[in-house]
């Protein structure tokens, strides 16, 4: 149980980074890492609603980590 909550904190955050990265577009990215988290709740890998709380709160973190990181990029350039 443990270890879910963490990979639950971390893992959503992440996917949505890696995805922006591929994609040059964080609501591409957040749209990929959406996807994938219905994908796991659908099979039954998320067990309580506290973990898929968690994982909402991660999108958020990685979506607004995302945007800024774009809005540097483009402005960079």
């Amino acid at each position: 149980m443990i270890l879910k909550l963490i990979l639950a904190l971390i893992l959503p955050c992440l996917l949505v980074i890696l995805f922006t990265r591929v994609t040059y577009n964080h609501y591409v990215g957040t749209l990929l890492a959406i996807s994938l988290l219905v994908a796991a709740v659908y099979q039954g890998y998320t067990d309580t609603i506290i973990i898929g709380v968690i994982d909402v709160i991660s999108l958020t973190g990685g979506f607004l980590y995302s945007k800024n990181m774009m809005f540097k990029m483009r402005t960079k350039a």
